[in-house]
Parts: structure tokens; sequence; C-alpha cells
């Protein structure tokens, strides 16, 4: 986002963090969200800045009033109260903070950790899997087929906020179900004011190692940094690690590769 939608995302996400945060929070900010991409109209009385502040936080009042809770309700109001550069900004910053909101109640479940370690898993499973990912990311499948195949993948076997994230990561917005993924994982490092590392190994890290990775990195960074471990036969001995956009390749395989464009001139 730009500008004043940025700006009026951190405006909401102030509501968020001042908010109860109860299990249906985040489902219901999604199904706000999914309402005003289905209605164009609707989303454009909520967002433009002709109408004034009052008319537009009374047309909240007046369509969702005792349709969603009160502290959905105070976090729309919080949103449609300030400026968007585009009317599908608002959708994308609900949705947003429909993610953050099931991250806050993991985290204040104590299961933040878990959900974490689960959407990573499953993002490696999907991956591995052709098959159900391409169904997954079959357009011409209904999405509540596509949902129901992810929820029975993982009922009774992962945290209900993690079906829940999983299920709409199916949605997507736009974006593949492991960028959906990957998005909420890092939604839930920021929780912890943390940063993700993917790690590359060709033999899978001890606790030993793994706890001293992080410790190097999370000085190197200063900040935490939390692991996420994949092992690749294609790594040839050593470690990448990808945070972010940053890369650091201490694979022999790298090594490698350098020494022949060294060597190719």
């Amino acid at each position: 986002m730009r500008g004043a939608s940025r700006e009026s995302l951190a405006r909401a996400q102030e509501a968020l963090a001042g908010a109860t945060v109860t299990e249906s929070l985040g489902a219901e900010l999604f199904s706000v969200a999914k309402l005003l991409d289905s209605n164009g109209a609707l989303r454009r009385a909520l967002t433009d800045p002709a109408r004034s502040l009052a008319s537009r936080t009374g047309l909240v009042d007046q369509l969702f009033s005792d349709k969603i809770s009160t502290q959905a309700q105070e976090i729309l109001t919080a949103a449609v109260s300030g400026r968007w550069v585009s009317s599908r900004d608002l959708g994308n910053a609900l949705d947003q903070l429909g993610v953050e909101a099931e991250v806050a109640y993991a985290d204040g479940q104590r299961k933040l950790d878990e959900v974490e370690d689960e959407l990573f898993r499953l993002e490696r499973v999907v991956a591995a899997e052709r098959e159900l990912s391409d169904k997954l990311s079959d357009r011409n499948l209904p999405l509540a087929a596509r949902q129901e195949l992810i929820h029975g993948l993982l009922e009774g076997k992962a945290d209900p906020v993690t079906v829940r994230l999983a299920e709409r990561a199916v949605d997507g917005r736009g974006r593949s179900f492991a960028a959906s993924l990957r998005s909420y994982q890092v939604a839930a490092a920021a929780r912890r004011n943390a940063s993700i590392a993917t790690v590359r190994v060709a033999t899978d890290l001890t606790e030993g190692e793994r706890s001293r990775l992080a410790e190097a990195l999370g000085r190197q960074y200063g900040r935490q940094i939390q692991l996420n471990v994949i092992v690749d036969p294609k790594v040839v001995g050593g470690v990448r690690v990808d945070i972010g956009d940053e890369v650091i390749d201490g694979t022999i395989a790298a090594r490698l590769d350098e020494a022949q464009r060294r060597i190719a001139g």
C-alpha cells in the first residue's frame, strides 16, 4: 500500500491493538473484506473522500450494527475514517487486519509458535504434493470446494487458527496459496518482533545447531530470528539463508558457481 492507504491501515491497526480479540474477530473482518470485494458500490461509498466522515461512519453503523461484533465494527469504523488511494485498498486492509486478528488470538492462547510451525509445515506439504497444489490453485473448482479440501486435510490435526488461515489462503486475493501462507508466517513473526529466516541445508540441523544459528543471525540483524529449515538435496554442504530480500549463501554449490563464473571471466 502507498501513502494515505498505508497511514489509514496503521490507524486501523491501532484500533485492533486496543480491541479485545475474540476467536471470531478475524473471521468477521475477513467477511467484511469479502463483501467489499464483491460490492463495488459499497466499497466506493466507504472510501469516497467527497463524502463526509460522518456519512461514511454512519453507513458503517447502518449496515453492520448488530451484524458484526462491537470490536469488528470499531475497527471497520477506524478504517473507513481514513483516506484510501484505491477503493480496493480498504478490502485489502481488512483482509490483513483479519490475519493479524487471528495471529493475536493465537498469541493470547499461547499457540502462536504452534500456528507458525503448522503454517510452515503445510506450505512444505503442499509444495511436495503436486496434485494437491494443482487442486488448490484450480480456479475452475469452486472456492468452497477448495476450502473444504484444505479443511478436511487439517481438521483435527492443526490448531483452529491454522485451519482458518489455510482456508483463507485458498482464496488468495491474487496471491498463490504458498505466497499467502508465507505472508501469514511473516505476520506471526512480526507479532513477536521477529523475522523469518528460511534455511536450506542438505541434512537436518540438530536443536543445538538451530539455536546457535538463530542466535548468530539475531546478533547480526538485531532482532529475534525464527528459523524455517528446509532439507534440500540440491544443497551441497553448507547453509543457504534467506531473510526477506537478503541471501546468505555459504553452500559448496554456491562457491563452485562463483569459481566457474571467475574462470569464465
